[in-house]
């Protein structure tokens, strides 16, 4: 089995040099996942190795997604700190494909729709859902009057026009295809906008409740152009202030926010922290307030602490691998040809789906805080089918096979480009004693967060680990990622029967149909595996019990526009 092997990338400070023991006696599945997770344990986390648990059937979590004031007294000002364990990318909405850039964007850039606790879509900077015609072609959306944005800009209907323009004609715009088949935008009068569609798309209010839906200045548009993202300026409840690179961002209270009187903090500052036990510890100092993506490995310990409260809430999204079969000018462009075993042969990458045993990943390397996903659909959706829940079979004896089949070498050699934080090495260190019984010899390349962002969008890869945070509507989950062209399409895939399927979806508002339509997709995907599905995180958010109003819902956003440090109940 081959070594894990760090290559050393531009900005490793959290990154050991260290290599990892090699694992030479022969051992069963389950002993070998033990004793992997425990060698990274070992090699990036400052704590001891600690005993990974058995295989046993996870215990139930119950979702806490915020943290009230309720009847505790509100300290009106004050300065929050954020540890975010990732560099958020450009502060740009339209271009963003960061989770991290939508923490610091949320507190600053509202949108027209917004996602609440129960997962329902509700207005925002909307008035109203959006009233859509008969034939499904014209979308109608009334929105606010009297919002300001932060440089004095009225917000208004054209405003609404201007940036989603904007998302559909930007060059390296990542909004395009989650904005549907638009053939006009039009403004009605200043509190309404219409949408005019060349076919219908049933997933535009859930578009509208993303990035596609934050509103973004028209004066600061027109200054600023492509550099938008170094002042971001829309309507929010605060407004930037600055940015250190690799260090932190700072906003403050707006004062011509229209619900100012709800904004209890003077200012947020985000603090790059990408190393878990450094972001729990300054939580139990107290220097950080909240800490996004608290370590499975830390969360218990947390959860027993005086003074310190952790949110937490399964995820709409997912963690995988993305193999590339034909990113080779860059994401969104037609796809190329890659002459490589891996990226020709449907058989390979299906021999690699079958030597992962997804379950006893999950309970190993997370202490059965995740779980193990095998499609872009979670269980909780209303789109979820048999079909889009049936998870491939572990099997690494007919793994092998396949790879004989497919006449390539055995061991078959892979090199994944993973992020460097301590639990995403374990996990990859998991995987890679995992896969190797199924006959593959894994090398991890770990690279910073940011740089690995940039690495699958060029498509300089063979394969990469990376997540998505995860839509309330399947076609955030699938469409971009799985059309032919599609903005974060990064595999470089495409698949003429998945682009006609992914359409009808899109077309379709019956949910059930709907769900017949999303359930195929996942069928086909599965059999040419452009990504092969992991697991899915809880999103773990841990706050000091002086700070109230912190939310967190199944989209992964944290929410502290109404956060507050507060006294506590006597």
């Amino acid at each position: 089995m081959p070594l894990f092997q760090p290559s050393p990338p531009a900005t490793s400070r959290l990154t050991p040099r260290r290599g990892l023991p090699s694992f030479r006696r022969p051992v069963g599945p389950a002993r070998r996942l033990a004793a992997a997770a425990g060698a990274v344990v070992l090699a990036v986390s400052a704590t001891a190795c600690q005993a990974i648990q058995p295989l046993q059937e996870p215990p139930e979590r119950h979702d806490v997604t915020s943290a009230p004031i309720g009847d505790q007294q509100v300290r009106e000002g004050g300065d929050l700190v954020m540890a975010l364990s990732a560099e958020p990318d450009r502060l740009d909405p339209t271009t963003s494909s960061s989770l991290y850039t939508r923490y610091v964007m949320q507190t600053m850039c509202q949108k027209l729709y917004d996602l609440n606790a129960d997962g329902e879509l509700v207005p925002q900077l909307a008035t109203g859902l959006p009233d859509v015609s008969d034939d499904g072609l014209t979308v109608t959306i009334p929105v606010r009057s009297g919002a300001t944005f932060a440089d004095g800009t009225p917000f208004n209907a054209e405003a609404v026009r201007v940036t989603l323009d904007r998302g559909l004609n930007l060059k390296g715009s990542g909004r395009k295809s989650e904005l549907g088949p638009i053939s006009a935008i039009t403004t009605v009068d200043d509190t309404h906008v219409q949408i005019t569609y060349k076919k219908p798309f049933a997933p535009v209010t859930a578009a509208l409740a993303d990035r596609a839906g934050m509103m973004l200045s028209p004066t600061a548009l027109a200054q600023e152009g492509t550099s938008f993202g170094d002042h971001p300026v829309c309507v929010g409840p605060f407004k930037f202030v600055n940015r250190v690179p690799q260090t932190s961002i700072t906003v403050e209270r707006d004062p011509l926010y229209y619900d100012a009187g709800n904004v209890h903090l003077d200012t947020i500052t985000y603090r790059i922290m990408t190393d878990s036990n450094i972001r729990a510890a300054n939580l139990r100092s107290g220097d950080v307030n909240v800490a996004d993506s608290i370590s499975p490995q830390d969360v218990d310990a947390l959860l027993k602490e005086d003074g310190i409260g952790v949110l937490q809430v399964g995820s709409l999204g997912y963690q995988g691998l993305t193999i590339n079969m034909g990113n080779v000018d860059g994401v969104g462009k037609p796809p190329g040809t890659i002459d490589t075993p891996l990226a020709q042969q449907a058989t390979i990458r299906k021999a690699l789906s079958l030597s992962i045993d997804r379950k006893a990943l999950v309970n190993t390397v997370f202490n059965s805080w995740y779980e193990p996903a095998c499609s872009p659909i979670p269980a909780s959706s209303p789109f979820a089918s048999d079909l889009s829940a049936a998870c491939p079979a572990f099997d690494p004896a007919a793994a092998k096979q396949l790879l004989q089949q497919a006449g390539v070498p055995v061991p078959y050699p892979i090199t994944m480009q993973v992020s460097n934080t301590p639990d995403t090495l374990r996990y990859a260190q998991a995987l890679q004693a995992a896969v190797a019984e199924g006959g593959f010899a894994l090398t991890i390349n770990p690279v910073e967060y940011s740089t690995l962002l940039d690495v699958q969008t060029r498509g300089d890869f063979d394969m990469l680990q990376l997540g998505w945070s995860g839509r309330v509507d399947p076609h955030g989950n699938m469409f971009n990622f799985l059309s032919t062209g599609g903005g974060n399409n990064y595999s470089g895939y495409s698949n003429p029967e998945v682009d006609a399927l992914l359409s009808a979806a899109s077309q379709s508002t019956d949910p059930d149909k709907r769900a017949e339509l999303y359930g195929q997709v996942v069928e086909k995907v599965q059999a040419d595996n452009p990504i092969i599905y992991l697991y899915r995180v809880r999103s773990l958010t841990a706050y000091t019990t002086n700070v109230a109003g912190v939310e967190t819902f199944a989209d992964g956003v944290v929410h502290l526009a109404n956060a507050a440090f507060v006294d506590k109940k006597n």
